[in-house]
């Protein structure tokens, strides 16, 4: 028994010390770091000097910080109704037996193995390119003028509807899961009962699905606060105030960028604290809201 014990204790070790070191450390130093006010990342505990709220008072008191809340709750918001919606949908149909439902699988799948810098530079080049971009083609085709999809005013929701586009698929494979894991003899009653496919939609498959409905929107959120490189590819040069989020806010106050006159380390940590406060508030209010149904295996 002694043995056992004493096997399982050096097998665990490994993953725990990994745990420690790269998960929780880091974590707990954020939290700490975020009172104290320290230039650098790599500054030393001694370095850092206490200054309470004050990293928390400056970040909500930042225009910019505030311009890019507004737009990653637009993305989530927005870009999150429209995403699950559409992941439902095409998850719904795969499900329903037509023909070449892994060719269409596969189809809706394949931007997630895409990089996401070649996802994002073809949608820059090849569909909201002004002069020779797929979306302008067909404007010029209808009679139209072209249209600056990139400019000032249409960049945010460019960046947006790109995004959603390389998100579907990965949303519709846990739908999909979700919907195979549900016993069929419940779609055949209904079928027996004269229940037709929004019946069945509505009676089974949502209240059976509200699980993986949560986790998607779990889900959701974590890649929206984590919204980094679409950003990037969209405002290459200089971070705009039309695509900048809080993970661009953050980089830029602690290692320089586009008006940025000193490095704080110390905003930037109290950026990630608030972040992970937003991703744990959604996780408890999605859960409170959607309750776990009755018939949910």
């Amino acid at each position: 028994m002694r043995k056992n014990k004493s096997m399982i204790f050096w097998f665990c070790l490994p993953a725990v010390l990994s745990l420690l070191i790269m998960f929780v450390y880091p974590v707990c130093r954020t939290v700490l770091m975020s009172f104290f006010q320290v230039e650098s990342v790599t500054s030393g505990v001694g370095e850092w000097r206490f200054n309470g709220l004050a990293n928390y008072i400056k970040i909500f008191g930042s225009q910019t910080f505030r311009i890019s809340m507004k737009n990653m709750l637009l993305i989530w918001l927005v870009g999150g109704v429209i995403t699950l919606a559409l992941a439902m949908l095409m998850a719904v149909v795969i499900t329903s037996g037509i023909r070449g439902k892994k060719f269409f699988r596969a189809a809706i799948y394949m931007p997630n193995i895409i990089s996401a810098v070649a996802l994002a530079t073809m949608w820059i080049q090849y569909i909201f390119n002004y002069d020779y971009g797929l979306l302008n083609s067909v404007v010029r085709l209808l009679g139209g003028d072209k249209v600056k999809w990139l400019g000032s005013d249409m960049k945010f929701w460019a960046m947006t509807a790109a995004f959603i586009f390389g998100s579907v698929g990965y949303y519709m494979l846990i739908y999909i899961s979700g919907i195979e894991g549900i016993p069929q003899d419940l779609y055949e009653a209904a079928t027996i009962d004269g229940a037709g496919q929004i019946k069945k939609f509505t009676r089974i498959t949502m209240p059976l699905l509200t699980g993986v409905i949560r986790t998607s929107i779990t889900f959701w959120s974590i890649n929206t606060t984590s919204f980094f490189l679409w950003t990037k590819m969209f405002s290459p040069i200089d971070t705009e105030e039309y695509t900048i989020v809080p993970v661009v806010y953050l980089y830029d106050i602690v290692f320089g960028g586009k008006g940025v006159a000193t490095r704080d380390a110390g905003a930037g940590a109290a950026v990630g604290v608030v972040l992970t406060l937003i991703i744990i508030a959604v996780y408890l209010i999605v859960n409170r809201l959607i309750k776990k149904s009755d018939l949910e295996y």
